[in-house]
Formats: structure tokens, C-alpha cells, sequence
């Protein structure tokens, strides 16, 4: 059960407490609208939760609480729903049972691979322009981290489906746009412009190149002073110490794994069944019974729910950078997908010794090439390069 069955689970649920007379009927109109599903924050439990019942109380006419209970009653009775908790003033947490578990882990990664860098983006840009939707015009200072800021905020905004337009008080050096890709549309202070103005970089950040360079100036919260000139060497290092190569290394290792699979005759196979193409050979290498693995699970290597976690917190993740004008959000998010997959996940997915490649190798590929997916769609909203070799 992935994120969005489990919203139209809970659409339904709303749906039958209407009709069941236990909700007014206002809240139809309110909850059509997308109910968000996601992981557990700090106080919370199980393996998904949603605020809902916030969302409804005031058109419900009743305490949010309240409402998380009438909620409740009727999810704990749904398929692949273990238990369901309220917590909190009406947060509903849902304990997934083992089989749907692993089904929404295999449904995530295939939404992932589907979706490719544009997971987590909300496709209304065009449709949006069309309707004539405001435009959210960004406005920042000549100088070049506020403009390397305005110009990641642009990519997470438009990723979610705003239209933005970017100005900059002076014209900007022709160098910040050939070396940082830094652009505008109008140059000029136009009027009700959003101002971006980060903490200023304390020295010139082009000696390092565009990568290093835009990380240098993104990875720090915008009231943090970017740490440039101390020791430029940091940025550029091809060491642990440096959390842009450990995102880079982590890209380019999960490409690795893909290129020597198919060297050991198999591939990814985010069903989990290991026979994605109904061949009868889950193994891809003669083996149709995958006997090379007959017990391991991708479930079972240490710290895979981690990383399906930070996988399927993507998208929110996404949502509340764009919100909140904050790429550093989105830069210290991919830090801890490419720790965690490093740790956890790396060494697993290829066949050790004797080992023949089984369904779970192709399972544990597929989650590695999610992970890549999304590293890459990551560092590019953070305009760098997601290189395949290092």
C-alpha cells in the first residue's frame, strides 16, 4: 500500500462516515481536496500518518480529535491496516501489516523509477499558466549567493507546479551565469516582488566551479554565513568529510551496481517477484526457482525501513523547501539518503561469493536505482550535476 492508496483509503473512510451520518456532509467538499500521506514526524507511530482530521474539524463542526476517532474506527477495518493511533490534537498514524509493508515498499520504488527525476514534482506548471494563476515573482539583491538561492527556489517552486518569474536589482555578472548558471528574467525592482536575501557569501565562490560553488552556497540555512575562503579545499575534497561528494558518490555508486548487475546477467525487479518480464526466470540467470537467495528479503537488511522512509518523504520534502524558500532543506535532505544507502543498503545489493543473484538481489537493485533517481532529481533542482562516473 503506497502513500496514495492509503489517501484514497482514508478518502474513502471520510466518504462512509458522511454517509453513515457520523460527519457532516460539508467535509465531502473539503476532502476531496489531497489528502497528504506520509511518513511519522517526532510523536508519532507506525509506518504512515496524515493530519485529515485537522483538515476537516472546522467543516465537520467538531474537534479534531474527534474526528481522528470517527476516522479511526472505520481505517483499523480496511485491508493491508494493521492498527491505527491517533496522536496528538487528531493525527492519524497507520501500522501497515508485514505483507502490505512490502508491498508498498515495491509500489514506492516502481513510482519512483515511473516518475524518474520528476518524483515529487506536481505537474500543474502548464495548466496553471493557462488559468491565468498569479505569478509568484522572486526579487533579490546583485549579489551571488542571493541569486544562486533565488535560482533554486525558482526550480523547487516550479517543480511544484508554480508559476515564478526572477528579477535582480542590477544586472548580473556575465561570469555568475557562465560558470553558477544563474539567470534572470527582468532586471530591475519590480512591484510586491518576494525578496531572497540569504546571508551574503563571504567571498568570491567561482574559484571553485559551478558544483562546489552552488553547494558551498546552498547547503547552509540562509541565515547561516556560507563557509567560503576558510579553506576552499573542503568543498572540492573527494573524501566522507565533504557531504556534496558523499551525495555525488552514493549517485554514482548506485549506477555502478546497475552497470555490474547486468554484467552477472540480471536487473532490477521493484515487484519483488524477481520475473518482471513473466519470463519464468526471476533470476535472469537460468535459475527460474532464484534458489541463490531463497530466504533473504530486501526487508530484512538493516536499515532498509530508513531508507524507504527518506524515499517516500521525498516529495514532502520537496513541498516544504519550496514552501519555505529553503533549499538547504532539499541539500540536507539528500545527505541523509545517500548516508543512509551507503550504510544500509550498498553493500547487500550484488551477489557475495557463491552467492547465485535471487529475486531479493533484483529487489535490493531497483530500491539502489530509486535511491539514484532521486539523488539525481535532488541535485538538480539544486542546479548541479549528478555524474554517473567519479
Amino acid at each position: 500500500m503506497t502513500p496514495a492508496e492509503l489517501s484514497r483509503t482514508v478518502l474513502r473512510a471520510v466518504r462512509r462516515a458522511v454517509d453513515d451520518g457520523e460527519l457532516d456532509a460539508a467535509v465531502c467538499a473539503a476532502g476531496e481536496e489531497r489528502i497528504v500521506v506520509e511518513r511519522p514526524r517526532a510523536g508519532g507511530q507506525g509506518d504512515y500518518a496524515t493530519n485529515v482530521a485537522l483538515q476537516l474539524a472546522r467543516p465537520a463542526g467538531r474537534p479534531p480529535r474527534q474526528v481522528a476517532e470517527i476516522l479511526s474506527r472505520r481505517l483499523g477495518e480496511s485491508p493491508g491496516i494493521d492498527g491505527v493511533v491517533v496522536t496528538g490534537p487528531g493525527f492519524l498514524n497507520f501500522r501497515l501489516s508485514e505483507s502490505a509493508s512490502a508491498s508498498a515498499s515495491g509500489a514506492l520504488v516502481a513510482e519512483i523509477l515511473s516518475a524518474g527525476e520528476r518524483y515529487g514534482f506536481v505537474e500543474a506548471g502548464a495548466e496553471a499558466a493557462s488559468s491565468g494563476q498569479q505569478v509568484v515573482q522572486l526579487h533579490a539583491p546583485d549579489e551571488v549567493r542571493a541569486l544562486v538561492v533565488m535560482d533554486s527556489v525558482a526550480r523547487l517552486l516550479r517543480s511544484q507546479g508554480v508559476v515564478v518569474r526572477t528579477s535582480c536589482a542590477g544586472r548580473p555578472r556575465p561570469e555568475w551565469g557562465d560558470v553558477l548558471g544563474i539567470h534572470v528574467d527582468t532586471v530591475g525592482s519590480p512591484d510586491g516582488g518576494i525578496g531572497v536575501r540569504p546571508v551574503p557569501a563571504p567571498a568570491d565562490p567561482l574559484p571553485l566551479g559551478r558544483d562546489a560553488a552552488r553547494w558551498a552556497l546552498l547547503h547552509p540555512a540562509g541565515h547561516d554565513r556560507p563557509r567560503i575562503g576558510d579553506d576552499e579545499h573542503e568543498h572540492l575534497a573527494q573524501r566522507e568529510s565533504n557531504p556534496l561528494f558523499r551525495v555525488r558518490y552514493a549517485h554514482a555508486r548506485t549506477h555502478a551496481l546497475t552497470r555490474n548487475a547486468a554484467d552477472l546477467g540480471f536487473t532490477g525487479d521493484p515487484t519483488g517477484t524477481g520475473d518482471p518480464t513473466g519470463t519464468g526466470d526471476p533470476t535472469g540467470t537460468g535459475d527460474p526457482t532464484g534458489t541463490g537467495d531463497p530466504t533473504g528479503r530486501t526487508e530484512d537488511v538493516p536499515g532498509h525501513e530508513d531508507l524507504v522512509a527518506a524515499l517516500a518523504d521525498h516529495p514532502r520534502i520537496l513541498r516544504a523547501a519550496a514552501a519555505q524558500h529553503a533549499p538547504d532543506r532539499l541539500a540536507r535532505h539528500l545527505v541523509g539518503v545517500a548516508d543512509t544507502f551507503m550504510a544500509s543498503l550498498c553493500p547487500a545489493v550484488l551477489p557475495q561469493g557463491e552467492e547465485k543473484p535471487s529475486a531479493a538481489h533484483r529487489s535490493r537493485l531497483a530500491l539502489a536505482e530509486a535511491v539514484g533517481t532521486v539523488l539525481a532529481g535532488g541535485l538538480t533542482l539544486l542546479g548541479i550535476d549528478a555524474p554517473e562516473h567519479l
